[in-house]
């Protein structure tokens, strides 16, 4: 489930070509920058609601309402009809795509969003790919740096495979839902369809139509006096 194609309708990106020769769909993220920079045609078809900060290296398609408070970097590249709210921080490499939501105070660094993917609360979304209509709930992370040294590992035929990327956050295939405040750990893979409940922090290969959940336990005892 790691090629392109296995996580992602790719028919759903108006930039699919950044995945063309790859085997296994993280080799993207290597090539977002020079992507971009290769075809990146700057310009403004956007409405702003308030003062937003807009940096001379970022497209940004009509309908596209850009709120009070954000501030896109660029290089990047955002669709049509999408909403960039209050506070939102778009820094480098980022394409996002059609009808897609960017939260208040979300970050978003070196990824790629395609059409009706959703980010819209508190989220961080760096060096990953969110597949057409996967779903961040409110508060999720996606850890891209290891704490230990090394490059990110993801375990393929039940051993570790070095991606050969120091920074890795994680696939979400289409349609996927991550719970809110759930922490997706570096080189993390949601297959299409699959739910992350809120709270987890999950690290790993998730199949595609499955359910991660935690069962806890709960105690309810009387006051003391």
């Amino acid at each position: 489930m790691f090629k392109p194609a296995d996580l992602f309708d790719l028919s759903q990106s108006e930039h699919r070509a950044v995945f063309e020769g790859c085997p296994y769909a993280w080799e993207a993220l290597n090539r977002l920058a020079a992507y971009i920079d290769r075809t990146l045609r700057p310009g403004l078809r956007n409405h702003c609601e308030g003062v937003a900060y807009i940096g001379e290296r970022v497209f940004i398609g009509e309908g596209t309402e850009v709120e009070d408070g954000a501030m896109i970097k660029g290089p990047a590249i955002i669709g049509a009809n999408c909403q960039v709210r209050h506070n939102a921080y778009i820094r480098e490499n980022v394409i996002i795509g059609d009808n897609c939501v960017i939260g208040n105070s979300c970050e978003l660094k070196n990824c790629l969003l395609f059409n009706r993917a959703v980010a819209p609360h508190f989220n961080y979304v760096g060096d990953s790919i969110l597949g057409c209509g996967a779903h961040l709930g409110a508060g999720v992370k996606i850890s891209n740096v290891k704490i230990m040294p090394g490059n990110v590992t993801v375990i393929v035929d039940g051993k570790p495979f070095d991606t050969g990327l120091r920074k890795f956050g994680a696939l979400v295939g289409d349609g996927a839902e991550i719970g809110c405040n759930a922490v997706l750990n570096p080189g993390s893979i949601i297959g299409r369809g699959s739910t992350v409940y809120p709270n987890m922090s999950w690290r790993g290969v998730l199949p595609e139509s499955r359910v991660a959940k935690r069962k806890e336990t709960l105690e309810i005892v009387a006051h003391r006096v």
